[in-house]
């Protein structure tokens, strides 16, 4: 039997785990001198389509599994500005495709490329590995501080992470199969928890076991062209999307960063919260190290399950300017990838990797303009 691990109810020694996990950025230690505002490339808009309206056909999937072979996984940064064009869907139904230029200034680019090895474990279970390491969020305490606070529900039946105040990023195939947008997408909602304590729970009665969800309309969906009609093993690559909610929230967002190098990653070990249809009406926690990772993925066995999808995966990033480990959104948890090397089968949990062009573009949907994303 898997343990069921829930913070705010949970074992003394798990809460230490937790003490340890969230304290300060100031008290890791410095393992780079990694630039999280990387000077990004610009991404202008060249023309916008009207197209036609949505069908809205497509049957929402929550477990996206893919396959790679050595090719894909060792293929270098290929992105044109046509995989970076961007489909806009509104309120009501009617769609726009916008095409872009790009300007790249490579003399002011420095990121580090990251390693990629030879896988070097076999597993043959899926998205659950070994013991189960996740851990259920619970309590005022946990669910409406930061990070915890910036994982959000999608009505499709996924999750998702605010950026912003008025914008959420979740997974591409949440909202889209590539061809066409999802029925549960024609009125998409973004979810956000209400603990017992604050959700209308009198003195002396008692709590409810789990916390209220309040939802808010989504206005608008951007979603890569990348990802639209791709070949499978590229559009896994392009597996996120934006959603502009109607009004702005007052919670805590989490800010974007190129994702770095593993080994610039404090500790190596990436995070993430989400929707796990395991646990129904439960945020679960789990973290860990980075296995490997392409130019487009990073490849790891941190346990999720069915809805986990969409959830922003974070690493704590060096800030040069503030001088402090800060955590940075750097990727969105889409599925599992079976890969083929040397002839034989490893399978992982893999997150959609931001790349300094892909940074750029959802910098632009957030803001509307070319700004430069490291002055946000």
């Amino acid at each position: 039997m898997m343990p069921n691990r829930r913070l705010g109810l949970a074992h003394p020694c798990c809460i230490g785990l937790l003490f340890l996990l969230l304290l300060p950025s100031s008290v890791s230690v410095r393992e780079s001198g990694h630039h999280s505002h990387a000077h990004l490339p610009s991404l202008k808009p060249h023309a916008t389509l009207p197209l036609s309206r949505s069908r809205f056909s497509a049957k929402a999937q929550l477990e996206l599994t893919t396959h790679c072979n050595e090719s894909c996984y060792h293929k270098g940064e290929d992105t044109d500005k046509e995989q970076l064009a961007f489909e806009t869907l509104y309120a009501d139904g009617s769609r726009t495709l916008t095409t872009v230029d790009l300007e790249e200034n490579d003399s002011e680019l420095h990121v580090r490329r990251p390693k990629v090895t030879t896988p070097r474990r076999k597993r043959l279970k899926r998205q659950i590995y070994g013991s189960d390491g996740r851990f259920n969020i619970r309590g005022d305490h946990f669910l409406l501080d930061y990070p915890f606070s910036t994982a959000v529900r999608i009505s499709t039946g996924c999750t998702g992470v605010l950026v912003s105040q008025q914008h959420v990023l979740t997974a591409a195939h949440c909202v889209h199969d590539g061809k066409d947008y999802v029925k549960g997408a024609r009125k998409l909602r973004v979810g956000f928890l209400i603990p017992p304590s604050v959700n209308g729970t009198k003195p002396g009665q008692a709590p409810m076991k789990k916390p209220l969800v309040r939802w808010v309309r989504v206005k608008r969906t951007r979603v890569p062209k990348g990802w639209i009609q791709g070949p499978q093993d590229v559009s896994m690559d392009f597996d996120y999307a934006l959603l502009e909610l109607r009004w702005p929230h007052r919670r805590p967002f989490m800010r974007l960063a190129v994702a770095p190098s593993s080994d610039s990653l404090a500790g190596k070990r990436i995070h993430f919260s989400g929707f796990d249809s395991d646990r129904p009406g439960e945020l679960v926690y789990r973290f860990c190290p980075v296995e490997d990772e392409s130019n487009d993925l990073i490849y790891q066995h941190c346990d999720a399950r069915p809805g986990a999808s969409g959830s922003g995966v974070y690493g704590r990033v060096w800030d040069d300017t503030l001088e402090r480990w800060e955590r940075k959104v750097i990727g969105i948890f889409s599925g599992h990838q079976w890969l083929e090397i040397n002839g034989e089968n490893r399978d992982y949990n893999v997150a959609v990797r931001f790349t300094p062009l892909k940074v750029a573009q959802i910098c632009y949907w957030v803001h509307g303009n070319e700004v430069d994303c490291s002055q946000d």
